[in-house]
């Protein structure tokens, strides 16, 4: 009986895997630029972080979490995503003790059981990078712009930023009080769940799904009319930093994101060609988060994007190297030496694929041939006695012998076999 992925989980092949792994390295490069140190963090985590982080009346608690008793009856969640995460270890381990300031980026699988659609899976993957210690716009500022400069390098020409500010603990709550007047007002155009939400978290309105709630909120009150002078203050310098960047964004007013630690700076990345849900990935400022996980009074921002929806917006994948070397062992008695030969030449940087003796010559040229391999090193009876491979250069279609020994350093036998291939291609133009 032939058993099939969970709906929501896939394998991701070579081909697409190649991709990721670009994204990733160009990530990583970026990052490090910017003075980012990697995060690896555990995959399980107390249920208790993410329902105290993201909120107990998140769509992500309340319906998307993977959660599980361990057997000495410790509740465990499959992490959700990665903020709460990271705040979580560096509390623990004290991590401002060392950097009072500390850049920190992770990237690595996520869970959520919501319903499968175009670039979204119940196990999906994020590159995210946080920054703990620091509240002024600037840092908000050059969050985005790392992920601006990401984009550009990812050849994503399609994506456009939204932004907004979700206010304080000062302007906040008198927001909060607005927002549940109205909605007591415009309780009978509101589905189950908001009408549930409104007196838990009303700003769970703005980010409600429903056709019939997304008509009703246009006309609910926008956290930009109620925000205080301070909030009103870093969210201009984030815009002025943006626009001084050449950072095109418009400001969103309903734009509230789906976790309950955001203040201030929110923001999301949205693309074309991904469907109704169209984001690439979203951030924003998340003071009093550290110090709700019992650590220090410091500010916090981030940022995380979808491997998966960053792979389908970004342009082609550079072009991977080939297969340089093939080698096709005639024979038992050739496999000791193919192994050996394949080893040291790999050992100098060379893409090889060794073969069973067990096969036949066209054999081996077939497989060579779907290989892309740019030389077959033939190793026969004759080759094994002269202790010399026969050559096949598959892109220009030449045969020559190598005139090094197989048992030759393996730097010079491969410098020495890319000449003679090149000398061999001259002598025939």
């Amino acid at each position: 009986m032939k058993i099939s992925a969970v709906k929501g989980f896939r394998d991701v092949l070579p081909e697409e895997s190649a991709r990721w792994s670009w994204i990733e390295a160009t990530a990583r490069e970026l990052l490090a630029r910017y003075d980012y140190g990697e995060l690896r963090i555990p995959i399980a985590e107390r249920s208790t972080l993410f329902s105290r982080s993201i909120g107990e009346t998140s769509d992500i608690v309340e319906k998307e979490m993977y959660t599980f008793d361990d057997r000495d009856g410790t509740q465990l969640s499959l992490r959700p995503e990665g903020t709460a995460s990271v705040v979580r270890a560096y509390v623990e381990h004290s991590i401002q003790v060392k950097e009072p300031v500390s850049k920190l980026f992770y990237i690595g699988p996520m869970f959520r059981r919501e319903r499968p659609q175009k670039g979204r899976y119940r196990q999906f993957h994020q590159i995210g990078w946080e920054v703990i210690g620091r509240d002024d716009p600037a840092i908000d500022a050059e969050v985005i712009t790392l992920v601006d400069d990401l984009l550009a390098r990812l050849g994503v020409r399609t994506a456009r930023f939204q932004l907004n500010s979700l206010g304080d603990g000062t302007c906040r709550p008198v927001y909060r009080e607005a927002l549940t007047v109205w909605g007591r007002a415009h309780l009978s155009e509101l589905c189950d769940n908001c009408r549930r939400r409104l007196e838990q978290n009303p700003l769970r309105l703005l980010d409600c799904k429903e056709e019939g709630c997304r008509a009703a909120t246009a006309s609910a009150p926008a956290m930009a009319d109620y925000l205080c002078a301070p909030c009103r203050a870093h969210f201009d310098d984030v815009r002025a930093i943006l626009e001084g960047e050449g950072i095109n964004f418009v400001v969103d007013p309903r734009l509230v994101r789906g976790l309950d630690y955001y203040c201030r700076t929110a923001f999301e990345i949205v693309a074309e060609g991904l469907g109704s849900q169209n984001a690439v990935g979203g951030g924003g400022r998340y003071d009093g988060l550290v110090k709700a996980a019992g650590g220090p009074d410091v500010g916090g921002v981030g940022v995380a994007l979808g491997l998966e929806r960053l792979a389908m917006v970004a342009g082609d994948t550079p072009l991977q190297p080939g297969l340089e070397i093939f080698i096709a062992p005639l024979g038992r008695d050739a496999d000791l030496t193919a192994a050996r030969l394949g080893r040291e030449l790999r050992s100098q940087g060379a893409r090889v694929e060794v073969e069973s003796g067990s096969r036949s010559l066209k054999s081996h040229m077939r497989r060579a041939d779907k290989l892309g391999a740019h030389y077959v090193l033939i190793l026969g009876e004759q080759e094994l006695g002269r202790r010399a491979a026969s050559v096949r250069d598959m892109v220009a279609k030449l045969d020559f012998q190598c005139a090094i020994p197989l048992d030759a350093e393996p730097e010079k036998f491969l410098a020495t076999l890319r000449q003679l291939a090149v000398e061999a291609s001259s002598q025939t133009a």
